[in-house]
């Protein structure tokens, strides 16, 4: 990505953003690094792929001096980007609003390990533990230890709502939290549709969706008879796997390196953020390809 591209990009997010994000309110004198440049250099993190902080801090000292002179030292980056999580999820909310694509009234959902730490002395000493867990990744085949996030997105990969969540906690009663939390992105979609797999299989989840006016499309189980329209779900599960394969492959979710629970969540925020961002820029400005990284990787 060339350096005026990054600049136009980066350029774009701070006008969309600025005026909506809440201001923080700072005891003492306010740092020179406002919040909603503090988004976008997270953004730009994101999307040129520095999983460490110390590298970061170096690489835009050094290039981009220009869009941030107030640029902190990587222990002040580091705090900050761990407070940040209300500015991450509104700037999510924003981008995606902005959108041509967040009227689709189809949904897709499905959750993804988002894991931890490997050794028993992380599992045993983390700040996470009593809040992550253990749990199996069948894509992974492996058990591992961390999180599951909870997306729930367009089929184009534009978030609409996302959770965090133990691996212990029933993806089905996520999706009905996310669903009772924010009742008003139902009630914007008359007659949406969510696709999902077969781990949300459940009358008392058909219930209450059902209550919402919202239909759930998932696999049934082999011994009764398909739903209608449930012989497209194959093509359609190939669009999430993209989703989680663009957080994983291309913005580095788990490397996130996030060792609380402020950390993690706005680390996570942090690439679903610069996805949004990429989805939005690419609408906005034409692109080909909806959700492509590519033009972003350095």
């Amino acid at each position: 990505m060339t350096t005026e591209e990054l600049d136009t990009l980066l350029t774009a997010l701070y006008v969309q953003i600025d005026d909506h994000l809440p201001r923080t309110r700072w005891l003492g004198r306010p740092p020179r690094l406002t919040d909603s440049e503090l988004v976008c250099l997270a953004v730009a993190q994101a999307l040129l792929g520095y999983h460490s902080e110390a590298r970061w801090i170096r690489f835009a000292r050094a290039h981009l001096r220009g869009m941030f002179p107030h640029l902190p030292e990587r222990p002040g980056y580091n705090k900050r980007l761990r407070a940040a999580r209300p500015l991450l999820q509104q700037a999510i909310r924003d981008l995606a609003r902005a959108s041509d694509l967040w009227s689709d009234p189809v949904w897709i959902t499905d959750s993804t390990p988002v894991e931890c730490g490997r050794s028993r002395d992380t599992v045993r000493r983390s700040s996470l533990a009593g809040w992550a867990g253990y749990g199996y990744s069948r894509s992974h085949s492996r058990w591992f230890w961390g999180l599951k996030l909870h997306l729930v997105c367009t089929p184009a990969g534009l978030p609409v709502t996302w959770a965090l969540a133990s691996p212990k906690v029933d993806e089905r009663e996520v999706l009905a939290a996310l669903v009772e939390t924010e009742p008003d992105l139902v009630h914007e979609r008359p007659g949406l549709l969510i696709l999902a797999d077969k781990g949300y299989v459940s009358a008392e989840l058909d219930r209450f969706l059902d209550q919402y006016g919202v239909q759930l499309l998932r696999p049934s189980y082999r011994n009764l008879a398909p739903r209608p329209g449930e012989g497209l779900l194959k093509s359609v599960r190939q669009l999430i796997e993209s989703v989680n394969d663009t957080l994983k492959g291309q913005l580095g979710l788990e490397q996130h390196g996030g060792r609380t629970i402020e950390g993690v969540v706005a680390r996570v925020g942090q690439r679903l953020l610069a996805m949004t961002c990429a989805i939005w820029h690419n609408r906005a400005t034409g692109r080909p390809v909806t959700r492509s990284l590519i033009a972003y990787d350095h």
